[in-house]
C-alpha cells in the first residue's frame, strides 16, 4: 500500500510541473541550412510579460541554440521571436457528502444507507503558454514554431528562471523536426 502511495504521489507532482509541447513547421524546409540566428525585437517587444520574464526567455533561447550549434549574428539566416499568452482552465467535480441513515430496500425489508448530496467545486487555474517562432530571414515566412503549456509559478527569481529554462529546453528540443 505504501509503494502505491509513493508512485501515486510522484505521478501527481509531476504531472503538475510537466510543459506539454507541441511543435508545427514547413515540410518543404531543409532546417539543416540554418545555423546563424538573430532575434527578431518587433514580436518580442510584443510579448505581454515583464521584461524580467522577457530577458530569462532571451536568455534560455539564446543558451539553447548555443548549445544546438547556432550562432548569433548580424547577417541571420533565421529570425527568432516569441510571443506569450494564458490560458484558464476549469474544472468542475461533484463532491459526494453522504450520512447514513434506514431506508426501505427495493424488496421491501429495511436496511442502512446513505444519502448523497452532491455540491460542485469549481476549481480554476492558469497555463501559462510560450510561443518560439523561427522565422526564415531571406523570405520573412514563419517556417518552424513550437508552443508549450505549463503553470509559471511564482516564485524567487530563480525559481522562475529555472521553470523558464525548462519551458524553453523543451520546446526547442523538438527542433530541428525529423522529417
Amino acid at each position: 500500500m505504501k509503494r502505491f502511495l509513493y508512485i501515486t504521489t510522484a505521478l501527481l507532482l509531476t504531472s503538475c510541473a510537466s510543459i506539454r509541447v507541441s511543435t508545427d513547421y514547413d515540410t518543404s524546409v531543409d532546417f539543416t541550412s540554418y545555423n546563424a540566428y538573430a532575434f527578431f525585437k518587433p514580436g518580442i517587444d510584443d510579448a505581454k510579460i515583464s521584461d524580467l520574464d522577457k530577458r530569462r526567455i532571451l536568455k534560455a533561447i539564446e543558451n539553447t541554440l548555443t548549445e544546438k550549434g547556432f550562432d548569433a549574428s548580424e547577417t541571420p539566416k533565421i529570425l527568432v521571436s516569441f510571443h506569450t499568452k494564458s490560458e484558464k482552465n476549469v474544472r468542475v467535480s461533484e463532491s459526494y457528502v453522504g450520512w447514513g441513515g434506514p431506508f426501505y430496500g427495493p424488496y421491501g425489508g429495511m436496511g442502512w444507507g446513505w444519502g448523497f448530496n452532491r455540491p460542485y467545486n469549481v476549481n480554476t487555474t492558469t497555463s501559462g503558454v510560450l510561443y518560439i517562432d523561427l522565422i526564415d530571414a531571406a523570405s520573412k515566412k514563419l517556417i518552424w514554431q513550437g508552443k508549450g503549456v505549463g503553470r509559471l509559478n511564482s516564485g524567487t527569481p530563480q525559481e522562475r528562471e529555472a521553470k523558464i529554462n525548462a519551458f524553453v529546453a523543451d520546446i526547442l528540443a523538438a527542433y530541428p523536426p525529423s522529417n
